[in-house]
């Protein structure tokens, strides 16, 4: 195992800057603020670490890139933030994440109330679901998996055209695989920076989506025309639970998969980077929920935040699952402070935010009613012990914040 671990000067530099005008906004911050921030650099914090390496295949060896400090994002001019009459951020279902409407709400619920919490002042809303023949998306079967898949550039086309006049950006989400043009194998998501869309999808999350048995295995592509999406009408689509969108998998890097995943450096398109998984389902709940590191760490790029390489932090890139099971959920100090700057909250207010979504119930637990079944309903509650860690976690800054 190696650590990348900065000098205390470096990571200074990095979050306060040497301009003289980012140290004079640096200073103007609640001391309180500062405490917490500053733990950056302090030598043995027990806030944040450095980042660790396990393998030649872990993003910073396989995918170098620059590293991109507070100073750089904040005079970065392609960079786009939340402005008066933009400050929403919408979420798009494409097709649905349960296998029935009720259940796909309820998930996305929960989303909604985690977004607003991680991006702490801002509006987040849910558009209505639609189905893959609104898109008027290309798409075909892989040669590979023998799975559908839609095409993501063409669905961030169609968000573009479809994006309110009030969003800051639209994400989309779907339970379908994605493909990003014809000679790649297949892509987790992508978004433009630019245009503030972005689409990612949870299909290669399941557990059987390699598997030989897997139900959404095409044979053959039959269409009548270019518009005949008559075959996502009944398509198999794995069940949205609870285990799939909000825990964590563990598998080895897969071979054979060059140029999956795009560098993450000032491109008009920032590719989502959680890699696929070919084994069980782990039952143990304090490993982070998968679906909502996606989502912030996708919307993070569209605020412009690049890879992190400071500390052990959301934002880094992940080549396979074993390193993004290291990843935490949060941001570090860096990177915080360049989000905290695009969108102007509160420290404690966001993680007193963080802390009441997680303890909050679900109002309207999703239910599964077997297809073809009489069976009763089974009860599938918002998994709170999932963020178990990240609340402890969030609680031990909260001390600091309060101090």
């Amino acid at each position: 195992m190696q650590t990348v671990r900065h000098s205390e000067h470096t990571l200074k530099t990095a979050l306060i800057s040497k301009n003289p005008e980012l140290v004079k906004q640096y200073e103007q911050l609640d001391p309180r603020e500062q405490r917490l921030l500053n733990e950056a650099f302090r030598p043995g914090s027990d806030l944040f670490g450095p980042i660790t390496l396990h393998s030649p295949s872990d993003w910073i060896i396989s995918h170098p890139e620059a590293p991109q400090d507070f100073e750089e994002f904040f005079s970065d001019l392609h960079r786009k933030s939340p402005s008066s009459g933009k400050q929403t951020i919408y979420i798009q279902c494409i097709g649905l994440l349960g296998n029935t409407r009720s259940i796909s709400e309820e998930y996305l619920k929960w989303l909604k109330g985690y977004c607003e919490a991680f991006f702490y002042g801002l509006t987040v809303k849910l558009l209505e679901p639609i189905p893959v023949s609104a898109t008027r998306c290309s798409f075909r079967v892989n040669d590979s998996t023998r799975n559908l898949q839609i095409h993501a550039g063409q669905i961030l086309t169609f968000l573009k055209k479809k994006k309110p006049e009030d969003a800051f950006c639209v994400v989309g989400i779907t339970m379908i695989d994605l493909y990003p043009r014809d000679s790649w194998n297949f892509v987790f998501g992508q978004a433009s920076l630019t245009e503030g869309v972005g689409i990612f999808s949870f299909a290669r999350y399941g557990t059987d989506f390699h598997s030989s048995h897997f139900k959404g295995k095409v044979k053959k592509l039959e269409r009548k025309s270019s518009s005949d999406y008559s075959v996502f009408d009944d398509y198999y689509l794995p069940e949205a639970t609870s285990v799939l969108l909000l825990r964590s998998y563990r598998a080895p890097p897969l071979p054979g998969c060059p140029g999956i995943w795009g560098k993450g450096r000032r491109t008009e398109f920032q590719r989502v980077s959680p890699p696929p998984s070919r084994t069980a389902v782990s039952t143990r709940a304090s490993l982070p929920p998968r679906a909502y590191w996606t989502l912030t760490h996708e919307i993070g790029h569209i605020f412009g935040l690049r890879h992190c390489q400071w500390l052990a932090c959301l934002m880094q890139g992940s080549n396979h699952l074993e390193e993004a099971d290291r990843r935490p959920l949060d941001l570090c100090p860096i990177c915080l402070r360049k989000l905290q700057s695009a969108v102007g909250f509160r420290l404690r207010d966001r993680c007193k935010a963080l802390v009441k979504w997680i303890d909050a119930e679900s109002t309207d637990t999703p239910r599964v009613t077997p297809k073809h079944s009489r069976e009763e309903l089974v009860t599938l509650p918002k998994p709170v012990e999932a963020f178990k860690e990240w609340k402890e976690w969030i609680t031990r800054c909260l001390a600091v914040l309060q101090k």
